[in-house]
């Protein structure tokens, strides 16, 4: 175990995923979070959900939020690193995932921002009309305080998850674009200047087939708010990014893409956030495992340092194994849809293989945050939980991660649903090269596969956890190997 790379996001990426390119731009921008960015966080969480300001003194109705005093800071300095906008400029999506690693260290939640941002700019890059590409994108890719924000809404008051049910935002015709009503219950990044919205065009058949995908600006054409925030949801954490509910009423749109077309643009936009998660996750488990050894090789207890400890050494050395394989599986579906993030449908083996590989990535991953979040509290004792200290508030980023762009549940069935559909799995264990174990993991899944419909859905929860560990491990056993 090398001590020395958990104390730092950007040596870690050096050690394990060399980008000499970027090794510069990373190094700065983690010494700027650890001399000034850090304690910016820190007020932004204390000072909890921010106000929202409905009205100017004039009583027109502007929906500013009042962020405190330095978060603006905070969120440009990403974008001026390029979190967004080396995925166009540079054409790979890995510059920006390495920022975002070394941006979860130290915050989680403002992760989210830019991952939304992120998604909205491959929506229009692929799919939006050339003059809205010509007159959005540029906005988007912006490195200073006039970068315009993206946001990705897709939840309504029934749920996220099963969207088929639940897309009631109806979208209507009105010349060269579209007018959208509605209401996004749980909209992350409420103030964005560009968001991409799920709704159904009046007449749409009932379904996931009837959702479609649509650019909504902040602003109408006559410089008017074309949609409203309600309200802003009061969360555990993430307080770095604004959740609200968002009321659509005749929002100027876009369509994006063919309508008929629109759920799998949906999930495109998922998975760009679903990997971004599992890169949060990886780094927020780093910032844990930091956070208890410093504590841990200062504190004393029955006559030597706790890190000198047998049980905490031995439960270290085993987070330190989580750790490097939660890192291997992000980074190794980073990388896959690095490959394939420019296909439309219908997609090749390849795309549907990294489908599989981000659902496992996104539930394991999170899960080893949870886990490590809660042993970092733990091994500070009644220092852990105060809030003056800051792990507490790793658990509660950690938790969020868990249920972000989908739950455990729904990575399973996902998950689930692409082995049985395309075979995934089997172009899973190809491409990892048929490892030890691949037989054994092979047996578990077919024996899934071949119990009907409902007995799947009951007992994929072993048999996926299983088979994502497994991944993780000879993921990060190749990673070791290549280092």
């Amino acid at each position: 175990m090398d001590a020395s790379l958990l104390q730092s996001p950007a040596a870690a990426l050096g050690a394990w995923r060399a980008d000499d390119a970027l090794a510069a731009v990373l190094g700065d921008y983690e010494t700027w979070w650890a001399s000034r960015g850090r304690d910016i966080s820190s007020t932004v969480d204390r000072a909890g959900t921010p106000p929202l300001r409905m009205f100017d003194r004039h009583g027109t109705r502007v929906d500013e939020i009042v962020f405190p005093a330095g978060y603006r800071e905070l969120l440009e300095r990403g974008y001026a690193a390029g979190i967004v906008a080396r995925a166009v400029d540079e054409e790979s999506l890995l510059p920006g995932y390495g920022l975002g690693y070394v941006t979860s260290f130290f915050d989680p939640g403002l992760y989210c921002p830019y991952t939304v941002s992120l998604g909205t700019v491959v929506a229009v890059h692929k799919y939006a009309p050339q003059e809205v590409r010509e007159a959005v994108l540029p906005r988007l890719l912006r490195r200073d305080g006039g970068v315009w924000q993206g946001a990705t809404w897709m939840t309504e008051a029934g749920g996220g998850s099963d969207l088929g049910a639940n897309v009631h935002t109806v979208a209507r015709p009105a010349g060269d674009r579209w007018r959208l009503s509605g209401d996004k219950y749980f909209a992350s990044n409420a103030g964005a200047e560009a968001a991409v919205v799920a709704a159904r065009p009046e007449g749409a058949e009932d379904g996931v087939k009837g959702v479609a995908l649509f650019l909504v600006p902040r602003q109408r054409a006559d410089g008017s708010l074309n949609y409203r925030i309600r309200r802003l949801k009061d969360k555990i954490a993430t307080r770095s990014v604004p959740t609200g509910e968002i009321e659509l009423d005749d929002a100027e749109a876009w369509l994006l893409g063919e309508a008929e077309q629109g759920i799998y643009l949906v999930m495109e936009v998922l998975n760009v956030s679903r990997i971004a998660n599992a890169i949060g996750s990886a780094a927020l488990l780093q910032r844990a495992l930091a956070e208890a050894v410093t504590f841990a090789r200062q504190r004393q207890a029955f006559g030597r340092t706790v890190i000198e400890q047998p049980l905490f050494a031995r439960q270290l050395n085993d987070g330190w194994d989580n750790w490097r394989a939660a890192f291997a599986l992000a980074w190794a579906a980073a990388e896959e849809l690095d490959a394939v993030w420019l296909e439309r449908p219908p997609y090749s083996e390849r795309y549907h293989r990294f489908r599989l590989l981000a659902h496992l990535a996104k539930f394991w991953t999170a899960e080893q945050a949870v886990a490590g979040a809660r042993w970092a509290m733990e091994a500070h004792g009644g220092a852990g939980v105060i809030a003056d200290f800051g792990v507490e508030r790793l658990l509660r980023e950690a938790m969020i991660l868990s249920i972000w762009e989908g739950t455990p549940h729904r990575q399973m069935l996902d998950g689930l649903a692409v082995m049985e559909r395309q075979g995934a799995h089997e172009s899973l264990f190809a491409w990892l090269g048929e490892p030890p174990g691949t037989s054994a993991r092979r047996r578990d899944v077919e024996a899934l596969l071949a119990r009907d419909r409902d007995a799947r859905a009951a007992s994929i929860e072993p048999v996926f956890r299983d088979l994502a560990a497994w991944v993780a491990y000879a993921l990060a056993d190749r990673m070791s190997g290549s280092a």
